[in-house]
């Protein structure tokens, strides 16, 4: 039997239960798992492999004007595992761990992989570009809620939003979701790694007014570690605040104006320049990004800074999905791009190295060098004057070939720097390479969303379309 690695995986199984996380599968036994899948793609021929296992549970609870909705649990598993052959590859996927399915799982990648067409770029990551001593980031943080306990923290949640004023009149309902999950991972060029992560939210979306005059927004709280979740309580209040802002909103005339994002909304202009200097995108040539390596992007004054070590950081990662090693760095300096957002792949296709971000950005900060602490959403409306500041978009309307952007927008008017009515159906136009050079500032009321963090985002001309 020991001649057969992948026979001695299920040996393991019935011990692999680890109570104290959650987890129906330990590391240890993940181990085992792809390094018999490895070593069966290289008893099959291949001349480089790699696999992960991996596992995910979660509870989802919804409610809804005081009544339990919904309460879904969920708990996956799989094993995906990537032959080579030379320069052609194979990838085949199993939520199966029993040997014959690994067996299976493998052949049927190394089969995909002799009759695949050769491709240059395909390949695991250089040996000198593996990270070999992971750092721990404090990701995972089991929340051993029962589905009772997390229905009651949701109809506080929404308690609160309609006790705000008796203007709450409905509500679309809210939510406490609790996901954990882990995964080991190992290449033939060395990598050896896998950790386990967690995300817990609360949210809440109440609907204000009657009739035709209803308006509705949201808000959540969603943290690595439930203590670092806001209150509900706080998070019901501040979503009825936001709906009951809007009240009364009209339309206005098209015009070109200033226009202040929101700072989660700004966290969208950060993930259009990412989209737009990633590699898949650059090689494609399917970026208005082009070329961009050194030039000026932005005024002098934005910045932009990655860091994947931030502890229970949202984008936070001790090494990328290749088990490439992972950099601090300047993306952007004073509006002069630094660096792309490359995996293995895309940087062979473009003659470069890999940047580590096979899976995507990690916790990226946008600000700008003029900024000071006292420049919070006050201070930036008096720097709008006269404008749209935007709280709300709707649709896809953006084209990364060409830059051009044209969104569904609703906010509210400012004049001289003080919010003068809501307004509502109206879209918002322009193109991003223009935007991103018109920022005018970004405040200190930075806010993290997802793992972009960024302030409002003041750009000094747009188009607003309204009635």
């Amino acid at each position: 039997m020991k001649n057969n690695p992948v026979s001695d995986v299920s040996a393991g199984t019935a011990a692999a239960h680890d109570p104290e996380s959650g987890f129906s599968y330990s590391r240890a036994f993940f181990e085992e798992l792809v390094d018999a899948a490895i070593q069966h793609a290289r008893k099959l021929g291949a001349s480089d492999a790699a696999a992960e296992a991996s596992e995910a549970f979660g509870l989802s609870v919804g409610v809804r004007c005081g009544a339990l909705e919904s309460v879904e649990r969920n708990r996956d598993k799989g094993l995906g595992v990537t032959v080579y052959v030379g320069q052609r590859s194979g990838h085949a996927s199993t939520s199966d761990f029993s040997p014959r399915a690994i067996h299976e799982t493998v052949q049927a990648a190394y089969d995909i992989a002799r009759f695949t067409a050769e491709d240059p770029a395909a390949g695991l990551p250089d040996p000198d570009e593996v990270e070999h001593a992971p750092r721990e980031l404090d990701l995972f943080h089991h929340w051993d809620i029962g589905s009772e306990a997390a229905a009651e923290l949701a109809l506080r949640c929404e308690a609160a939003a309609f006790a705000t004023s008796r203007r709450i009149t409905n509500s679309e309902g809210a939510g406490v979701s609790a996901q954990h999950s882990h995964f080991f991972s190992a290449h033939t060029h060395g990598f050896r790694g896998g950790y386990a992560s967690s995300r817990h939210s609360i949210s809440v979306a109440p609907i204000a007014g009657r009739g035709r005059s209803m308006q509705r927004d949201y808000w959540y709280s969603s943290m690595r570690h439930p203590e670092d979740l806001a209150q509900p309580e706080a998070v019901g209040r501040y979503a009825a605040e936001r709906a009951l802002s809007r009240l009364g909103a009209r339309k206005i005339a098209t015009r070109e104006c200033p226009v202040l994002f929101e700072a989660p909304l700004a966290a969208g202009l950060l993930g259009a320049f990412v989209q737009a200097t990633s590699g898949g995108a650059l090689y494609r040539k399917s970026s208005f990004l082009l070329d961009s390596l050194g030039k000026k992007v932005f005024p002098e004054h934005v910045e932009i800074l990655e860091d994947p070590f931030i502890p229970r950081g949202k984008g936070s990662s001790p090494f990328d999905r290749e088990g490439v090693q992972v950099r601090a760095r300047r993306v952007v300096d004073a509006g002069r791009v630094e660096g792309y957002f490359l995996s293995t792949y895309s940087a062979r296709k473009l003659g470069m190295r890999t940047t580590g971000h096979a899976g995507g950005s990690h916790n990226l900060i946008m600000r700008s060098r003029l900024a000071r602490p006292e420049d919070d959403l006050d201070a930036m409306l008096e720097r709008l004057g006269t404008g749209l500041f935007v709280i709300e978009l709707l649709g896809q309307g953006v084209n990364y070939v060409t830059g051009d952007y044209s969104r569904g927008a609703s906010g509210f008017w400012v004049e001289n720097g003080r919010i003068a009515y809501p307004v509502h159906e109206v879209t918002i136009a322009g193109n991003l390479k223009t935007m991103f050079a018109g920022i005018r500032a970004i405040g200190a009321d930075a806010y993290t969303q997802g793992a972009k963090t960024v302030g409002s985002v003041l750009i000094d001309r747009m188009t607003v379309a309204g009635a």
